[in-house]
């Protein structure tokens, strides 16, 4: 009859605490290391992404601006419908603009908005995204941490941390390195 009641009081008095604060603070570093994770993976593909569509973009719109330069250095003149050389220069240049034109229009027609500006909102938005979710995370680890650590320190922690769970030392808090104070770069 005395196990039982032993039991119960055992059972009410924290000797559990310690060792269930220790897996969550755990679990929560695994999150804020998760995160970093994600951005590692997630970030550089996505600058490559928008990369590649900006510089398809830029392609066309430079095809566009050079044919315009060329089609526009031409000098035409009176003489010029009258000089084979000169004629055909000009319809050269002007039929290289219009190329370039119809290619401008076909992705300006297939993507109303350039793809290159949805792809920046889009990287934006991941980059805004990512380092909230480290952020969250960071913040969920320190409350996880200073659960544990005040529960090794504190009445009756302090009785099974010194008796039942002597290896068990305070967990360092969440610390910024130097280089991870600044944010991350993002080039194109």
């Amino acid at each position: 009859m005395l196990a039982p009641l032993v039991g119960i009081l055992v059972s009410g008095c924290g000797i559990n605490t310690i060792p269930t604060y220790e897996e969550q603070a755990k679990a929560k570093w695994s999150d804020v290391q998760n995160q970093y994770q994600r951005r590692a993976d997630l970030i550089p593909n996505l600058v490559e992404t928008v990369k590649g569509f900006a510089q398809q973009e830029r392609a066309v719109l430079e095809a566009v601006t050079n044919a315009r330069a060329r089609a526009t250095s031409i000098q035409v003149n009176a003489d010029t419908i009258t000089d084979p050389e000169a004629f055909k220069k000009f319809q050269a240049a002007q039929a290289q603009l219009s190329g370039a034109l119809g290619r401008l229009l076909a992705v300006s027609e297939s993507y109303p908005d350039l793809k290159s500006n949805q792809n920046f909102l889009a990287l934006q938005s991941q980059l805004e995204g990512t380092e909230n979710r480290i952020a969250v995370a960071r913040r969920d680890y320190i409350e996880a941490i200073r659960l544990y650590n005040t529960a090794l320190r504190t009445f009756p922690g302090v009785i099974w941390a010194s008796t039942l769970y002597k290896s068990n030392k305070p967990m360092q808090e969440f610390t910024v390195a130097e280089d991870a104070k600044r944010p991350p770069q993002v080039k194109f």
